[in-house]
């Protein structure tokens, strides 16, 4: 089994779901005791989200490349950075190490083609939705369209994210507002909806739609559990 090297902390809560459904889905494949080898650096979100905020993609860009280099120098065999968002500089990351990196939309684009879609909705950061880091992937990569929701509901989502799951809290109302965002998707031609930040299926639950929702967070976690299986 190949030792898991997570980036994480961003936020701890959604850190916390990669660890439960890594260490699940090992038990699940191999039985008895086995849970999986892995080791997290967790950075402070707060760092993050203040560089994001003010435009320092450069900075943050230096502190993802630093995780990893931490997460490489303690044995990890392969690197997963638990958030979409911070996939802005997956490449940057994967340049700095000699490690693979494996990069959550890759994983998303092989599960939707696995599901025969070719037209999906993004939600996540106003980052994920409105920059081309990760819907250009899915397009040029994969020749997945991308829909993305209206400015309003791009704000919307947004607020929503870092202001309740981030912080530990998800109120009825902003679970109704993404059933609405979903809806209009759906209207424009979505077959499927990515639940591009790995807070969102803190909110979103798949036993709430008749439309196909990615889970990132699952996906990119099983996935790990594939690759460390090898």
């Amino acid at each position: 089994m190949k030792t898991i090297g997570l980036i994480g902390g961003m936020s701890w809560e959604s850190s916390l779901e990669y660890y439960r459904i890594i260490n699940e889905t090992v038990k699940r494949e191999l039985g008895g005791f086995h849970s999986a080898k892995s080791l997290m650096y967790s950075v402070d979100f707060q760092e993050i989200e203040e560089l994001q905020h003010q435009g320092r993609w450069e900075d943050a860009t230096q502190m993802m490349i630093d995780a990893a280099h931490r997460v490489e120098r303690g044995g990890a065999d392969f690197v997963v950075i638990c958030t979409n968002t911070m996939h802005k500089m997956a490449e940057e990351v994967e340049k700095s190490i000699r490690i693979p990196l494996l990069h959550i939309a890759d994983v998303t684009a092989a599960k939707i083609k696995e599901m025969g879609q070719t037209i999906v909705g993004l939600l996540g950061t106003r980052f994920t939705m409105e920059q081309d880091f990760y819907k250009g992937r899915l397009r040029d990569k994969y020749g997945i369209d991308v829909l993305i929701p209206e400015e309003e509901e791009r704000i919307a989502i947004h607020s929503i994210l870092y202001d309740e799951p981030c912080l530990g809290s998800i109120k009825t109302k902003s679970k109704d507002k993404f059933k609405d965002i979903i809806a209009n998707l759906e209207t424009h031609g979505a077959e499927g909806i990515i639940l591009g930040c790995t807070e969102i299926p803190l909110i979103v639950k798949q036993k709430d739609y008749d439309i196909f929702l990615y889970d990132t967070t699952t996906l990119h976690a099983q996935a790990a559990v594939d690759f460390a299986l090898l």
